[in-house]
């Protein structure tokens, strides 16, 4: 079996992006300043960072077998991501989004295809060797009943499962609390933490979360950075100011590269600071994944702001 460093389980979409300065109405039309086709989804995105970024990764998920299921996975095929245990529906990508860009803000809403989450991954189309391969499974609760189960045979084996909570201001479900109980990095994003706890406070909340299971709790805030919590204690960390394009997949790529500064042996403190800088970087460029920079690009970035990171360990066995 080949060498992992990390196996993503979840989505991968297909974006079709477009940057506009006001939405039309069914009586007029708007004119786009910019449009990109480009990959996206929580764990597709993360894993396409993580890769860029020096991880050897392989993704789980569902795809289809028409020309935009191509275009889906082109950004992870270029970042060499292992798709051998992809799993192919005979018929059209179901997993698309069309996401507006404001052109002032560089912040979007997602209109995803009718059914795209009826395509679930089973228990048992997983290869249990081909995940335990890997030091860390990351998760984003598309495909739970799988989820839960990858999730369970790593807990086991003594590795790492990073799970990424969106951004809601909804509920969040039974099956998604249920995973969480198996996860070691819980990575939330904006009321994610507050709605899984009932706590509104940004310390109150971290708390409240570890006692559900994971060992780490982050709290993404935008731009006004993330907030860590584990047993030892907590911080914040701030955001870095770029000026800002496009804002999708920007949580999405803060939680990829979070885990390739577990794997460098970067502490808490640099490893958020390392996430926020790379996620910075994506948001100059349109698109949730076309921004995602390699890792020298991303410490010459740090270092030019006066931040800079130890060697640590190469990410790649």
């Amino acid at each position: 079996m080949r060498a992992l460093d990390i196996v993503g389980l979840g989505l991968s979409t297909l974006d079709i992006l477009i940057r506009l300065e006001q939405f039309p109405t069914w009586e007029q039309g708007a004119s786009l300043s910019d449009f990109r086709f480009d990959g996206g989804g929580p764990v597709g995105t993360a894993m396409v960072a993580a890769a860029r970024l020096g991880a050897r990764v392989g993704y789980v998920g569902v795809a289809g077998t028409d020309r935009s299921a191509e275009l889906k996975l082109e950004t992870m095929v270029e970042a060499s991501i292992d798709l051998s245990r992809l799993v192919r529906r005979p018929g059209p990508e179901r997993s698309i989004i069309l996401v507006s860009v404001h052109e002032q803000t560089g912040e979007r809403v997602f209109s995803g295809l009718r059914g795209m989450r009826d395509e679930q991954l089973t228990p048992d189309e997983l290869d249990r060797d081909y995940i335990l391969a890997a030091d860390y499974l990351h998760l984003d609760g598309h495909h739970s009943a799988a989820a839960y189960e990858a999730a369970g045979w790593m807990q086991a084996a003594g590795k790492t499962v990073v799970f990424d909570g969106g951004k809601t201001n909804g509920q969040v479900s039974a099956p998604i609390r249920r995973i969480i109980e198996r996860v070691d990095v819980l990575i939330g994003g904006q009321g994610f933490a507050p709605a899984l706890t009932g706590e509104n406070d940004l310390a109150l909340a971290g708390r409240k979360a570890l006692a559900l299971g994971p060992r780490v709790v982050v709290q993404t805030l935008g731009d006004q950075g993330a907030w860590t919590t584990t047993r030892d204690g907590e911080f914040a960390t701030p955001a870095f100011a770029v000026d800002v394009v496009d804002t999708t997949g920007a949580g999405d790529v803060f939680h990829g590269a979070y885990s390739v500064g577990l794997l460098r042996g970067w502490d808490l403190r640099q490893t958020a600071q390392f996430a926020s800088a790379v996620s910075a970087i994506k948001c100059t460029q349109l698109g949730g994944r076309l921004g995602i920079p390699g890792l020298e690009q991303t410490l010459a970035f740090m270092r030019a702001r006066g931040v800079a990171l130890p060697d640590g360990q190469p990410v790649s066995r």
